[in-house]
């Protein structure tokens, strides 16, 4: 057992920046599955959403999050991200992230659904540079340790205590060392959970093979309540390619006069669906995408930019442009198979605005969370933000409320005593496979009731046979994955199947009318 004062689950943008804020109070573990790059921070292609010029407001930002959240923001969450922006944009650039500029300012750039342009970026690689720096800072406290190579099993509650304990008090978090196949307990204060999406869900994802929804499954089965799970956000534009499974064709190339076209016809079809073209927000966008897809029994559509300056396009997108030219594909000269894929999970664990969870001593920020800030959908850019603010936020309550976190007391070691080694890894794939594949047909982009009841009825039949499996062996980060997903997979169509409208990225054949009043979606474990 290993005891600190707070430890964090994720090494990606919400559990670093937390984990820095700490470090001066405190001595913070972080956990991380797989490489301490492995999360989605460093996929990031866009940027970090700020109102940093002069023409642009804070109202405006708000306004713009709130209508690409169709009305389902909880209107003090996004207020509060909004105006902490900036000062987050401040410390970024103090840890020596280089963003790009123009003369002195920094260089902003417009995506879709943003009235003004507030994108600070890195080229179109900004999640790694964010991910470097903040990587390098922690790795020079000596107050933080970073513990690479990490599953985590379940949050250690106050049922794990020595003397039991009803209180569902966290104290961490189990965790099973990948190299050793042992699982140990991780012991502290204060536990955040700073876990990522669960998009590996579905069959299609730009997400990293890491975001099975760990987070958010420890933290339902603990006894959190968790909101407006059905609400997915596919992105429009992923490169298809059946070698590289997820490379992301970022937005702003569409920002910068990229125009979607039926790959047979030619034509160009987003102003068919919507005023905005191809300027529409994502929902809309990956709808259109989708139905060009079905309609017209295609593998992909076009994304063109072919029709402007060369060395404008291989300047904007060096990074897209170079790893395309390995593909055989030149962006200058021809067109870019795309499809949409699952992209960010808005729902999650419900928070209030300072990371604080239903549990006492549990917190949590970033993609695994419901803060209120995205609603039915995620503006562009609105998500590193997100981390970078309830990271830090979560990290104030814990210095502020120090005196009123008790020491852990005496906590009981995993037990593995009734289990062996399983036999039959088969049976993971198989139940992996089909979670995913059922995801993307029955709960996907467009959905209708008979599809999720089907989704239902799959889940309810697996969910039988992966306890009794996980009951028997011992566990293996592919077999906690596995339970992950599933509880995951039941979450999402637990809350599709309660929305009875469409709203924002929740899309139903059944009720395609939005409903007066938006409510959020709030399962009670």
């Amino acid at each position: 057992m290993s005891e600190y004062d707070v430890i964090i689950v994720g090494s990606g943008a919400a559990g670093l920046t937390a984990a820095i804020a700490l470090a001066d109070h405190c001595k913070v573990l972080v956990l991380a599955k797989g490489e301490l790059t492995g999360g989605s921070t460093a996929w990031a292609q866009g940027g970090i959403a700020a109102v940093l010029d002069a023409g642009d407001t804070f109202e405006n930002h708000i306004d713009d999050t709130m209508v690409a959240g169709a009305g389902l923001n909880r209107r003090e969450t996004v207020e509060f991200v909004v105006e902490n922006a900036p000062a987050s944009i401040e410390r970024l650039v103090e840890m020596g992230v280089p963003f790009n500029k123009d003369a002195e300012a920094l260089h902003l750039t417009r995506e879709g659904g943003h009235s003004h342009r507030r994108i600070v970026h890195v080229d179109d690689a900004t999640g790694w540079a964010v991910q470097a720096a903040l990587l390098k800072t922690a790795d020079a406290h000596p107050n933080i340790t970073l513990l690479p190579g990490q599953a985590c099993v379940d949050l250690i509650t106050g049922r794990h205590e020595e003397r039991y304990s009803g209180s569902g008090r966290v104290w961490g978090v189990y965790a099973l060392d990948e190299k050793t196949g042992k699982v140990h307990a991780h012991v502290g204060r204060a536990t955040i959970l700073a876990s990522g999406g669960a998009g590996r869900v579905y069959q299609f994802s730009t997400a990293p093979r890491g975001a099975t929804g760990d987070g958010i499954a420890m933290a339902w089965r603990a006894g959190c309540r968790v909101s407006n799970m059905e609400m997915m956000q596919f992105h429009p534009t992923c490169l298809f390619n059946l070698d590289v499974k997820n490379f992301l064709i970022t937005e702003a190339v569409r920002g910068e006069g990229g125009i979607l076209k039926h790959p047979e016809t030619g034509h160009r079809y987003m102003p068919d669906y919507d005023a905005r073209a191809e300027l529409a927000p994502r929902d809309v966008v990956a709808r259109a995408n989708d139905d060009q897809i079905k309609r017209s029994g295609l593998d992909y559509v076009h994304l063109d930019i072919s029709h402007l300056d060369p060395d404008f396009v291989a300047g904007h997108f060096p990074n897209i442009y170079e790893k395309l030219l390995t593909l055989g594909i030149d962006m200058t000269r021809q067109p870019i198979p795309v499809v949409p894929a699952q992209h960010y999970t808005c729902g999650g664990i419900l928070i209030d605005l300072a990371g604080r969870t239903d549990l006492p001593g549990l917190y949590a920020a970033g993609e695994c969370t419901e803060s209120g800030l995205h609603g039915a959908n995620r503006l562009a850019s609105n998500s590193l933000l997100e981390c970078f603010v309830f990271g830090e936020a979560a990290a104030k309550d814990i210095i502020a409320r120090w005196d009123q976190l008790e020491p852990p007391p005496a906590i009981r070691p995993w037990d593995e005593s009734r289990v062996t080694d399983s036999d039959e890894e088969v049976i993971i794939k198989q139940n992996w496979t089909e979670i995913r594949r059922f995801m993307w047909n029955y709960v996907g982009i467009v959905r209708t009731t008979k599809r999720l009841e089907r989704a239902q009825h799959r889940i309810n039949m697996m969910t039988g046979e992966v306890e009794d499996y996980y009951g028997h062996f011992r566990v293996t980060t592919d077999l906690i994955e596995l339970r992950n997903l599933l509880q995951c997979a039941d979450l999402i169509v637990k809350s599709a199947l309660h929305r009875k409208e469409s709203r924002g990225l929740h899309y139903t054949l059944d009720y395609p009318e939005m409903l007066p009043q938006a409510v959020d979606t709030v399962l009670v474990p």
